[in-house]
């Protein structure tokens, strides 16, 4: 029995309904949105620090930082994770642009959470892996920038 073109279309269609709504359901609007218009996602080539970490759920996490004086002009993510991971990622980079390293160093996988408004409890440890990423990249930029300032003091000696 063959299917014809509308009849094959309209099944697509039908499931593609079924798939928006279960994530709309999972994430709420804000995440779902986000879902299908992600942002921030990519490594970041000429970035002034990154991290990268394997959470406990296999997932990895990388964040990278881009700084113009002294506040995070750029933030991007990448992951080999789940949908959740990446949403995390996209939010925790968002959450840092803007920020001097003392605000970034606050932001938790609570904040993150916070953002998305809906979230399932049993996927929350990815906002977590993201916001300890974030703090990771952020610890590299000071530890660079400490690094910097004593070849510069030596320079000047």
């Amino acid at each position: 029995m063959a299917i014809d073109d509308d009849e094959f279309e309209a099944a697509v269609a039908k499931i593609q309904q079924e798939v928006f709504s279960d994530v709309r359901r999972a994430f709420g609007d804000v995440g779902f949105e986000r879902w299908r218009k992600t942002r921030y996602h990519g490594r970041m080539h000429d970035a002034d620090s990154f991290a990268r970490i394997r959470g406990a759920c296999g997932d990895t996490m990388e964040i990278y930082l881009k700084f113009r004086d002294g506040v995070v002009q750029k933030a991007t993510y990448f992951t080999d994770g789940c949908g959740s991971s990446a949403l995390c990622g996209s939010f925790a980079a968002e959450l840092a642009m803007g920020r001097n390293p003392d605000e970034v160093c606050r932001i938790t996988g609570a904040d993150v959470l916070k953002e998305l408004g809906t979230f399932p409890k049993e996927e929350e440890h990815c906002a977590a892996l993201a916001a300890e990423t974030l703090q990771e990249a952020l610890h590299q930029y000071m530890l660079n920038q400490t690094e910097r300032r004593s070849r510069e003091a030596v320079k000047g000696s």
